[in-house]
């Protein structure tokens, strides 16, 4: 009975607060968040009225910035600016070395990031360029985020598009296995023109813990941008248990010219990913670091993986581009990010979602 009353004392004097964010993709709410400047610059001032900006993070690794921005209804949006004119901030695209979605980067002499962006700490790789990107950026959004959660804020949208949109994923995965945040935070996440953030393990990751309709890659179908980074399989990429990785011991228990047929294929069709992915790996990971040095004179190189099994992530949203799309919108061939544009993902949005 004691029980009882208490609970009606609570209700009565701490009202449960009514959750805004629903599962699934939300065209509305898609709609507003990409409508929201991130350029910093007076159109700061044109926004949806039913958001208001409270932060503008500094310009922070790879001239990354991020906006915390507030929702009428208390949601809070961290919204990741994406690539800007500067060629720094075109290099954290480049920097497409694979390393451990596990593990820690010097940033500075004195700033170490340690990270956990999936569970499994083997398998996931994850785009160092876009990590060293969270690197800079994680610390104050987490600042913020307990900060909101302190004065009540309990859902938080992710978003971002473009470069912003890949690091939005692994800021949802950092958020996921970050010690010491508050369990009752609900996340929703909306990678926008996003690039593909890691390997297959690491996708697989990202979608289980936004399973049921809690993250989001939203894509023009005409976009080039979201089938980046190039991407390699080699037999090693596999789960371990699969037939082809034990190939080599199976043709030793073949009678000698199957064996040295066999042999002689397998060679040919794995030395040239093997030979591409080291390729990929010295010239996106070590020379894409040696440039780097400028803006980042600080950073310590990281170990790379021989990887570069790039794969997208998020429940897919396409905006498929059709003939009036094309004809609103033509390649004359150069403007090669017409098809990326967030004003052009408007315009199928509307077609698509009246």
């Amino acid at each position: 009975m004691r029980g009882l009353i208490f609970g009606l004392l609570a209700c009565i004097y701490f009202p449960l607060q009514a959750q805004q964010l629903k599962p699934g993709f939300d065209p509305k709410e898609y709609h507003d968040l990409l409508s929201l400047p991130e350029r910093g610059d007076s159109s700061m001032d044109k926004h949806p009225d039913n958001y208001q900006l409270l932060y503008t993070s500094p310009e922070v690794g790879f001239y990354n910035r991020w906006f915390l921005w507030k929702r009428n209804d208390g949601v809070i949006v961290i919204n990741i600016r994406g690539t800007i004119g500067k060629t720094e901030s075109w290099l954290a695209n480049f920097y497409a070395a694979m390393i451990p979605a596990t593990g820690s980067l010097q940033l500075t002499d004195s700033t170490r990031f340690d990270y956990r962006l999936a569970k499994d700490s083997a398998a996931p790789y994850v785009h160092v360029g876009w990590t060293v990107s969270l690197g800079f950026l994680a610390p104050d959004i987490v600042t913020h985020i307990k900060e909101q959660y302190k004065a009540g804020a309990r859902e938080f949208i992710i978003m971002g598009h473009s470069q912003g949109g890949a690091i939005a994923f692994l800021t949802r995965s950092y958020l996921e296995y970050l010690p010491g945040m508050p369990k009752d935070i609900k996340y929703k996440t909306y990678c926008s023109a996003a690039p593909k953030p890691g390997n297959l393990y690491y996708a697989y990751d990202f979608d289980f813990i936004t399973r049921d309709g809690w993250g989001f890659r939203v894509v023009n179908s005409a976009d080039w941008v979201p089938e980046t980074p190039l991407s390699l399989q080699r037999v090693t990429d596999f789960n371990p248990v699969n037939p082809f990785i034990d190939i080599p011991g199976t043709l030793k228990k073949q009678k000698f010219f199957v064996r040295l047929y066999g042999k002689m294929v397998y060679n040919k069709l794995t030395r040239a990913t093997n030979r591409s992915v080291r390729r990929y790996r010295k010239y996106l990971g070590n020379f894409v670091y040696k440039l780097s040095k400028k803006q980042l004179s600080q950073l310590q190189q990281p170990a790379y993986m021989y990887s570069n099994n790039y794969m997208t992530a998020g429940s897919p949203v396409i905006l498929k581009a059709d003939e009036e799309y094309f004809k609103q919108y033509p390649f004359d061939g150069k403007n090669v990010f017409i098809h990326h544009m967030p004003a052009h993902y408007l315009f199928l949005l509307k077609k698509y979602y009246p």
